[in-house]
């Protein structure tokens, strides 16, 4: 069963944290973004395969 609490505080948390960067360093954050822009669509998909299972992974060592 979903626990509806849990779920809203994780997204309230990844809010929070993609908040983080443009408030310190917009300038930055522009930079970032122009270099991805750039990318390919395999590049891309790399890096959020990637991202999803180091999530999953560190998800599965904090509630297991």
């Amino acid at each position: 069963m979903i626990n509806w609490h849990d779920l809203f505080a994780a997204l309230a948390l990844v809010l929070v944290l993609e908040g983080v960067i443009p408030f310190i360093n917009p300038a930055g954050l522009k930079r970032t973004l122009t270099v991805i822009s750039q990318l390919g669509d395999g590049q891309l998909r790399t890096i959020g395969v990637i991202s999803m299972v180091l999530g999953l992974v560190l998800l599965f060592f904090v509630r297991g």
